[in-house]
């Protein structure tokens, strides 16, 4: 079955093999023809995991509009009731997801609307299942404003990620469950809503894919 790559892939793909390619033939040189064969055979393993970390499978939203979806692939690590001054100037309630090297790493918009604000703010690179790793650590943000509720998205980076990436255009409209970025090689993703707004249904330690499992669900207005 074919399982389509994003574009970044690239420069890991091509770069895996030209290093350890040339680590092999540096062996060579020397003679140690067993340790060349095993730099040649990592090469391979590398630009294969490549692949598979930069894979992007289809992924089709549950279109009913009052649920709102993962925006991330991983693991729930908390829920927290927090206030947020900056974006939403609410009352709000923080979804923080972890992701592993083993997970699908595309980006998706939890919910449908304009694209109200950008950003991306330097800061350190606390490990990503610390608390303190959503206040301080570097990060993108991006505001989501919809017709029934607003959503930030906060693409953290962690000690190993290398980046994070936004592939979106301030005012541009999003659909519930499109890509939206990428987090390279690990890192964390935080939604946060305000909370008069939505009824959290998952829990910390529940596995999630992006664009496909339900998180929260919108409240009834009187």
């Amino acid at each position: 079955m074919y399982i389509p790559v994003v574009k970044e892939v690239l420069p890991f793909f091509f770069g895996s093999l030209v290093v350890f390619g040339l680590l092999g033939l540096i062996c060579r040189r020397f003679q140690w023809k067993r340790t060349a064969w095993v730099f040649f055979l990592l090469g391979v393993i590398a630009a294969c995991y490549m692949l598979y970390f930069f894979r992007d499978p289809q992924r089709t939203p549950p279109s009913d509009p009052a649920v709102i979806v993962a925006g991330a692939d991983g693991v729930v690590m908390s829920i927290k009731e927090i206030r947020e001054d900056v974006y939403l100037k609410t009352d709000a309630v923080r979804v923080s997801i972890f992701l592993s090297l083993f997970d699908v790493h595309v980006n998706r918009a939890p919910v449908a609307g304009k694209i109200a604000f950008l950003g991306y703010f330097p800061g350190k690179r606390y490990f990503t299942f610390q608390e303190k790793s959503s206040e301080f650590n570097q990060h993108n943000s991006i505001l989501i404003e919809g017709p029934q509720t607003r959503c930030l998205v906060n693409q953290i980076v962690g000690p190993v990620a290398r980046r994070v990436v936004y592939w979106l255009k301030l005012n541009q409209m999003v659909q519930k469950g499109d890509r939206i970025g990428m987090m390279k090689f690990g890192s964390r993703l935080d939604m946060v809503f305000p909370k008069a707004d939505v009824n959290v249904v998952v829990k910390p330690g529940d596995r999630v894919q992006a664009g496909l499992t339900v998180v929260a669900t919108m409240k009834q207005k009187l």
